[in-house]
């Protein structure tokens, strides 16, 4: 997508075991993610992402995931215009994600 930093399935990958310091956000609705996130991925659906933007630390990389890959290039393009600049989209989404053969685990936790 124009001007958006985007990775794919495989670089993310190698980030995460590599140990690279990334926040990992996935901006799905709620009953998106009941069935699924990337391990290691925050739940944070992008109705809300303007509500909560402002603490998100901006010295970390940002990766930003949905099913696809649009809605977290939007949430890319909103964060880029408020001042963050490691932001990256995942190309594809969790969907590319999986069909690369990665795994998904099940939110542990309350959805925000």
């Amino acid at each position: 997508m124009f001007g958006i930093n985007e990775i794919d399935s495989q670089i993310l990958k190698t980030w995460k075991d590599e140990g690279k310091s990334i926040r990992l956000i996935d901006v799905r609705s709620h009953n998106e993610i009941s069935q699924g996130m990337i391990h290691g991925g925050e739940p944070l659906p992008l109705n809300l992402l303007p509500l909560r933007a402002t603490g998100i630390d901006s010295e970390h990389d940002l990766v930003f995931y949905c099913r696809t890959g649009a809605r977290s290039a939007q949430a890319c393009s909103y964060m880029m215009q408020n001042g963050f600049n490691k932001v990256y989209n995942l190309r594809g989404g969790i969907i590319d994600w999986v069909r690369s053969g990665n795994g998904i685990v099940m939110p542990v936790e309350q959805i925000a």
